[in-house]
């Protein structure tokens, strides 16, 4: 039990180590991970933290959360993995919550709330570039990242971004399926395959069940819940795809674009997972008891989807026909935020030339000077002042 309690102590507190530093998003916090566990701590190994990075990255959700939990699930249990994502996840949510309360108290000059909205055309550009080169480094791949963005360009609906992402997975399948798959490395687990089956039973259940009930229940409570508890389920590509399905959720019903568009500008600069932006939005949404269901709904499928999942992907891992999907949905991912960088974001940060020499010195910050996000947020934002003052 005393060990118990030591694993337990040692997780919170590396994790929330974690949640204070990690700027620069899921690619940077996966860097900061290995550090951290592989080199410092040497709770795993290189193999076995690669596995777990590929599996996150099979997963829809948050990649870089679902490696923290899974490590912390490995060192103690499901509590271990709770543990893990609360010290990761709690100090964002709080930053982002209390700008929240700056936006709705009007505490928050809308200069600089434009030069966060400007800051965002730059950030997911230079997300758009980075996935680009991993996930669709081919011909086929990038048909297909077009492809999507037409798409979701000319259909703007969650229906249509599911279907995208259900066919990217069925070309992937014909396309790459007589590729090998790479060995699996065993993970030693306090939970087995009875557990997992039922936290995949409970995520269905959830997925399925949630839509069909939400008309039969007016509860702004219930609604919120349905809206972040689906929209985490079918998120692939980490936490930069999240956008425009949370828009198209949120936006109009609960809150203007531009109020939308600030907050995820506001998430860049703060540590931790892009996801947190569910706070933001809860407390927009909702107050206090927003923020509460909305990370919770946010997060939840991450948790069920590893626990359902790992005791199984020494046996997915080895399938060729999965990872061929793999690759089509991920391709997809890439359009998707294409379609993204330009609506909602492009169109709601430009207004003219001077926003755009803005968002073009923050993308110069962050691709060429290599900048810290937060830094280029926080510059931005200053300029993004100057310039509606002026």
């Amino acid at each position: 039990m005393a060990k118990k309690k030591n694993n337990y102590a040692e997780i919170l507190k590396a994790s929330t180590k974690l949640g204070l530093t990690s700027f620069g998003g899921p690619a940077a916090h996966i860097g900061y991970f290995r550090d951290e566990y592989v080199t410092k701590r040497k709770w795993l190994d290189d193999k076995a933290y690669a596995d777990l990075v590929a599996l996150c990255q099979f997963l829809p959700g948050p990649a870089s959360s679902q490696v923290g939990i899974s490590i912390g699930m490995l060192r103690g249990g499901m509590f271990g993995g709770f543990l893990s994502w609360f010290g990761f996840t709690m100090p964002s949510v709080i930053l982002l919550v209390l700008f929240a309360l700056l936006v709705t108290n009007g505490s928050f000059d809308s200069g600089w709330i434009q030069g966060l909205k400007i800051v965002a055309v730059a950030v997911v550009a230079h997300a758009l570039l980075g996935m680009g080169k991993n996930l669709a480094p081919d011909r086929q791949r990038i048909a297909i990242a077009v492809g999507a963005a037409i798409v979701i360009l000319l259909i703007p609906t969650t229906w249509a971004q599911i279907g995208v992402i259900v066919l990217a997975g069925v070309l992937g399948y014909a396309i790459y399926r007589k590729e090998d798959a790479p060995e699996p490395v065993k993970l030693a687990l306090s939970f087995g395959k009875k557990t997992g089956i039922a936290a995949w039973s409970i995520f269905a259940a959830l997925l399925i069940g949630l839509p069909l009930i939400r008309p039969f229940i007016e509860s702004t409570s219930f609604a919120i819940f349905d809206i972040f508890y689906r929209v985490g389920s079918i998120v692939f590509g980490g936490g930069h795809v999240v956008l425009p399905m949370l828009e198209r959720e949120v936006v109009s019903d609960w809150m203007t674009p531009d109020s939308f568009i600030a907050g995820y500008g506001a998430a860049q600069a703060v540590p931790g997972p892009l996801f947190t932006l569910a706070g933001y939005l809860g407390q927009l949404m909702n107050g206090g008891w927003g923020v509460v269901i909305a990370v919770i709904a946010m997060f939840l499928p991450s948790f069920l989807l590893i626990v359902g999942t790992l005791p199984f992907w020494s046996i997915i891992r080895t399938k060729s026909g999965v990872q061929a999907a793999l690759k089509g949905v991920n391709a997809s991912v890439v359009g998707i935020l294409l379609a993204a960088l330009y609506d909602p974001v492009f169109t709601s940060g430009i207004r003219g030339p001077v926003d755009f020499a803005i968002a073009i010195t923050a993308f110069t910050m962050l691709v060429y000077f290599k900048l810290a996000p937060w830094i280029v947020v926080l510059v931005t934002a200053v300029l993004g002042a100057v310039a509606y003052a002026i």
